[in-house]
C-alpha cells in the first residue's frame, strides 16, 4: 500500500501503481494538507477578494468576475472547453501513471480541492476504470490541460449529466463511456466545486508520469547493458586491469565508477578474464565504464527532475494561507 502526502513519491511508486496496481491511499498527513487548504479557499469565497480561477474567468477573462452560484459550472465548462485531444490513445499505463501523480499533487495541499476529488481518482485507480486519453494536445510544460481535462472528463459531470461529455475509459477489457465505465464499477462522479476544475487540469502530470516510466525503463536497460558487457568480457577473455576501482575513483565521475564496481561485482572469481594475456583490450571494452558511466549519469540527473516534479504543487493559483493566494504558473 503507497500512502500519499506530496511529499515523498518516488519513481518506483509510480511504476507500481501503474503496471502493477499496486493499492494507493492517502495519508493522515495528506487528509490534513487537503481540509487546510479547503479551508483557505473556503475563506476566499466568503469575500468578494478577486482571485484568478476561482472568481474569475480564465486567460484572456481574467478580468471577468464570476459569481458564486456559477463557479461549479465555470470548472465544468474548463474541462469540458480542453476536452479537444487528438491522435491515438496513450497507454493505460501512463494514464494510470498520470491519475497518482494528479493525486499525489493534490494531496500536498496548495490546491483547494475537497478530500472527494483526490478519493475519487484513487478509487479509480484501485478500481481499474482508467480514461480513455489522445496522445496529441498537451502544452508541455505550460500544463498537460488537454490530457487532464480527458481524464477529469469521466470523473466529473453537471447538472445535464449527459453520457456524450463523460469522455471514454476502460474497464475490465471493455472501452466505455466515462458515465458507464464509473457505474459499473460503482463510483460516483463528481459535481466540481470553485476552482475544482482547474486544480484537475493544471499541471505537466502526463509529462511527469511518462518521463518517470522512462527513467525506469532507462535504468532497467543501463543495468542489462552492465551485464551485457560482462558476459561480453567473459567470452572475450578481456583484461580486468582497465576495471580497477583506483583509476575511476581519481577521474570522479559517479556514473563511471558505478559502472566499474558493477563490472567488478559480475565477473568476480572468473576463470576466463585475463586469460587471453593482452595488455588491454580494444577501447569498446576497456573505456566502456567511461562511456555507459556518462549514460548513467544523464539518467539519474533526469530522475531528480522528475522526482522533484511528481511531488510538486503544479497548480495556479496556490493557497498558502487563509487570504495569501498566489498566480504565477
Amino acid at each position: 500500500m503507497i500512502s500519499i502526502h506530496g511529499h515523498n513519491l518516488c519513481i518506483e511508486d509510480v511504476v507500481t501503481v501503474a503496471r502493477k496496481n499496486e493499492p494507493v491511499e492517502i495519508s493522515p498527513e495528506g487528509l490534513t494538507n487537503i481540509e487546510r487548504a479547503r479551508g483557505w479557499l473556503e475563506n476566499v469565497l466568503a469575500t468578494d477578494l478577486p482571485v484568478y480561477g476561482i472568481n474569475t474567468g480564465f486567460g484572456i477573462f481574467a478580468d471577468r468576475h464570476i459569481t458564486l452560484k456559477d463557479s461549479n459550472q465555470l470548472s465544468r465548462n474548463l474541462i469540458l472547453s480542453h476536452a479537444v485531444g487528438t491522435g491515438p490513445a496513450l497507454d493505460d499505463e501512463i494514464v494510470r501513471g498520470a491519475m497518482l501523480v494528479r493525486a499525489n499533487t493534490l494531496a500536498k495541499g496548495y490546491s483547494g480541492v475537497r478530500t472527494e476529488i483526490v478519493q475519487t481518482l484513487l478509487d479509480m485507480l484501485m478500481a481499474g476504470v482508467t480514461p480513455v486519453v489522445p496522445s496529441q494536445g498537451s502544452l508541455g510544460s505550460s500544463g498537460d490541460l488537454g490530457p487532464l481535462s480527458h481524464l477529469a472528463l469521466v470523473m466529473t459531470t453537471d447538472a445535464l449529466d449527459r453520457v456524450e461529455d463523460s469522455g471514454w475509459a476502460t474497464y475490465q477489457g471493455n472501452t466505455l463511456r466515462g458515465k458507464d465505465a464509473m457505474a459499473k464499477a460503482n463510483l460516483q462522479r463528481l459535481v466540481l466545486g470553485p476552482k475544482e476544475g482547474l486544480a484537475l487540469n493544471n499541471g505537466a502530470t502526463f509529462s511527469a508520469a511518462i518521463g518517470a516510466l522512462a527513467v525506469y525503463d532507462a535504468r532497467n536497460l543501463a543495468h542489462v547493458a552492465e551485464l551485457a558487457l560482462s558476459m561480453t568480457l567473459e567470452a572475450l577473455m578481456g583484461t580486468s586491469a582497465a576495471f580497477d576501482l583506483r583509476l575511476h575513483t581519481v577521474r570522479e565521475q559517479a556514473g563511471q565508477l558505478r559502472v566499474a564496481k558493477a563490472i567488478k561485482d559480475h565477473t568476480r572469481g572468473s576463470t576466463l578474464m585475463d586469460g587471453a594475456g593482452r595488455v588491454q583490450d580494444a577501447y569498446s571494452l576497456r573505456c566502456a565504464p567511461q562511456v555507459q558511466g556518462a549514460v548513467l549519469d544523464t539518467i539519474e540527473f533526469c530522475a531528480q527532475i522528475i522526482e522533484r516534479e511528481i511531488n510538486a504543487a503544479t497548480d495556479n493559483p496556490l493557497l498558502f494561507s487563509p487570504l495569501d493566494i498566489l498566480s504565477g504558473g
